[in-house]
């Protein structure tokens, strides 16, 4: 069986309602979308066995595999894809993700086995085919079943694993769908729940893990000298930010107090002595590998002007020694989110006074108070790319975005983006974008503190683990080291009960 570690306990296997990596790691096994992805994350045929685009890129046809199975051995029709579809874009199913198909004008049938989509605009939709938002549900079992229909006892669905136990807050075990198009090597797959990255260390050095989800924070040489080949840390296209709660409080009230916190903050500092595995510090929410320039910046260069900047506005904020601003920092319980926490809030103390409370919650009750807004303050945030698209993370901001976890809401913000959704120019369309992540910045809805990369622990026993900026790892491209074809290779070799 291969043993994966997959951080928190996923939130949900409802693929409409997914909207983090925990759960996504598990539904892209359990789930096959009209496009797929290969090992090394390019677009590759999936449910659909091929598809045709209208010159003007508004009409996209796909025509399912003559083989597509659901699980259960069932014929998939096009219909209850069509359904799926419907569903994932229902207001009723809260679906966080759903702006992803807002671009999606209509979906219908022109042929037996075929699939057509009407967009608003021109646009690649293949990218957007293969997110666990436009993953095919049996949309009867949902409504037979409920919330149960992700339980085990009812579970259907098209990947190439079937989901066959969950143990809450421990594992999740996967077995090989046998009506998969493109049948798995591994037999068996089991998630487990490693929210504590020094833990999950322990279990892979100790034989327990053969693939970990992250590694903990240590000095990058010393792990490339003890674990060479094994270690795998590639760019990857997310960010790591502190949000602000813009709803209530004296940081809502307060611009000049939100830009004091973020001048505060030694982000060289950060990605040297806390994370120290290949991080770049961020001042903007894009990663680079993007493409969007970065933005124009007034703010003093060296540490100490720095600081004396973020000393200004915490006095004109109305702060002082005397009178210290007290607030809450709000983090999902892990090893890097605490050691993260606990250098902001030291650097906040030593340059401005602040004092500040640490709170680390279990994944699901943070996500929970997170969402509502009704007890944050300072927050831990991040965002890893759905999409290679700058999209992918400024459609977090929208005023009526579901992950808007800061509650910004911002007119001008919104019209720039929808102006870059519709233009066909590229440049254009980067301006735009670029002039709506300046608006963000300057408000200081959130503190970006760094860039990630991926960090994976593989064991020598597994093969067909290939980086990718996405992090996606599919269990189905994953295989046992044949050791087989070179004993069968050597001419000594002998029966195992041989002398």
């Amino acid at each position: 069986m291969l043993e994966r570690g997959n951080g928190p306990e996923p939130s949900t296997l409802d693929a409409h309602r997914c909207q983090e990596v925990s759960c996504a790691n598990i539904l892209r096994d359990l789930y096959e979308g009209l496009i797929s992805e290969d090992a090394s994350g390019n677009l590759i045929p999936g449910l659909a066995a091929r598809w045709q685009v209208s010159a003007n890129q508004r009409e996209w046809t796909f025509w399912l595999r003559e083989d597509a199975r659901w699980s259960d051995g069932s014929e998939i029709t096009v219909q209850q894809v069509i359904a799926s579809f419907s569903r994932a874009s229902d207001p009723a199913t809260m679906a966080p993700l759903v702006s992803v198909l807002k671009d999606i004008r209509a979906v219908d049938s022109p042929a037996d086995g075929a699939i057509r989509f009407h967009l608003h605009r021109p646009l690649d939709l293949l990218p957007r085919l293969s997110l666990p938002i436009a993953f095919p549900v049996r949309v009867d079992l949902v409504e037979r079943w409920g919330a149960q229909h992700t339980q085990a006892q009812h579970w259907v669905g098209n990947g190439a694993y079937v989901l066959q136990e969950w143990t809450p807050q421990s594992s999740l075990r996967l077995r090989r769908n046998p009506h998969f198009h493109s049948p798995a090597t591994i037999d068996e797959v089991r998630y487990h729940v490693t929210e504590d990255a020094a833990a999950e260390y322990k279990r892979f050095l100790a034989g327990d893990l053969h693939l970990t989800e992250t590694v903990p924070p240590a000095r990058l040489v010393e792990l490339q000298t003890r674990h060479g080949d094994t270690l795998h840390i590639s760019p990857y296209l997310g960010v790591f930010f502190l949000g602000i709660n813009l709803r209530q409080g004296p940081l809502a009230k307060s611009l000049p107090l939100r830009q004091a916190l973020s001048l505060a903050i030694d982000r060289e500092r950060l990605v040297n002595t806390i994370t120290g595995l290949g991080e770049l510090p961020a001042e903007r929410l894009l990663p680079l590998a993007l493409g969007l320039p970065l933005p124009t910046s007034t703010e003093p260069a060296s540490a100490r002007h720095r600081e004396a900047r973020a000393r200004a506005l915490y006095a004109e904020a109305g702060f002082s020694s005397a009178s210290p601003l007290q607030i809450e920092l709000r983090f999902n319980t892990s090893t890097p989110h605490r050691r993260m926490a606990l250098a902001v809030a030291a650097m906040w103390r030593e340059v401005l006074g602040v004092r500040t409370r640490l709170r680390n919650e279990e994944w699901k009750v943070f996500v929970q108070n997170r969402r509502q807004g009704r007890v944050t303050e300072v927050f831990r945030g991040g965002w890893i790319a759905d999409m290679a698209d700058p999209a992918s993370f400024l459609d977090l901001f929208r005023r009526d975005s579901e992950l808007n976890w800061s509650g910004w809401r911002d007119g001008e913000y919104d019209r720039l983006l929808d102006a870059a959704q519709a233009s066909s120019d590229a440049a254009q369309r980067a301006d735009l974008q670029g002039a709506a992540e300046r608006r963000l910045l300057a408000a200081q809805a959130i503190l970006p503190l760094y860039f990630y990369t991926s960090k994976h622990l593989v064991s020598p026993e597994v093969e067909g683990f290939e980086a990718n900026p996405l992090d996606r790892h599919p269990s189905r491209f994953l295989r046992w080291l044949d050791e087989w074809d070179s004993a069968a290779q050597s001419p000594s070799t002998t029966s195992p009960g041989a002398p």
